[in-house]
């Protein structure tokens, strides 16, 4: 990972325009080649970011990152307080707690609990950048990538995302659809998922192992 301390003014041009004011903030590439720019506050959302599959080109106090999008960030440095880079272990993230790991195959055994006409695929579906919680394929054949929580928040929503950006370049499976899977999913995060084409349901624990009666199911 390369780790950049820099004044700089950022500038994205895509999905829409949106422009950083000169200040002095966090650059991160990471292995992968995203890019992400972090403020001195927050705990974990960046200010801005571009996720791989990209390309950085570095000119003499401007990093210009670019993507089969057509998406555009521009870093304009105006000067460099620290550039390291670290070498870091690769990683398949957070190992989950019981009641994830419960949950999920709680839910690979009932995916009425997902959907109707549902048909599981795969436990820990491979991406490069970790696994997904689990595979299912739809009566019309589409593939259905399901990220499972105890509790859904908007990190959950950016991993399942994620995980949907890369089973895409995959054509045997793509388009693939994404929905995040918790006991309850936070409002904020039912705001971005609706954002990123996702769908989210809620589910009752207790009612998978057969004790309660209870499923609030939103889907786009």
């Amino acid at each position: 990972m390369r780790v950049v301390i820099a004044r700089c003014r950022v500038t994205y041009a895509g999905r829409l325009s949106a422009t950083l004011p000169s200040g002095v903030r966090l650059l991160m590439v990471k292995a992968d080649g995203c890019v992400a720019i972090h403020a001195d506050v927050g705990a974990y959302k960046p200010l801005n970011w571009m996720t791989a599959p990209n390309h950085l080109v570095e000119e003499p106090g401007r990093w210009v990152v670019t993507n089969a999008k057509g998406e555009c960030l521009t870093i304009d440095l105006e000067e460099v307080l620290s550039d390291q880079a670290h070498a870091m272990e690769d990683s398949a993230g957070l190992v989950k707690d019981g009641v994830e790991l419960a949950l999920r195959d709680l839910l690979a055994a009932a995916p009425d609990a997902i959907g109707p006409d549902l048909e599981f695929v795969q436990r820990e579906y491979p991406t490069p950048i970790g696994p997904v919680d689990l595979l299912f394929r739809g009566a019309d054949g589409q593939m259905l990538a399901v990220e499972v929580k105890r509790k859904g928040e908007i990190d959950g929503v950016e991993q399942l995302a994620r995980y949907i950006e890369q089973l895409d370049h995959d054509p045997r499976l793509r388009p693939v659809r994404g929905i995040l899977a918790a006991t309850r999913v936070a409002p904020q995060a039912q705001v971005l998922a609706a954002e990123r084409g996702l769908g989210w349901v809620e589910v009752d624990y207790e009612q998978l192992k057969g004790e309660r009666a209870e499923l609030t199911l939103f889907e786009l």
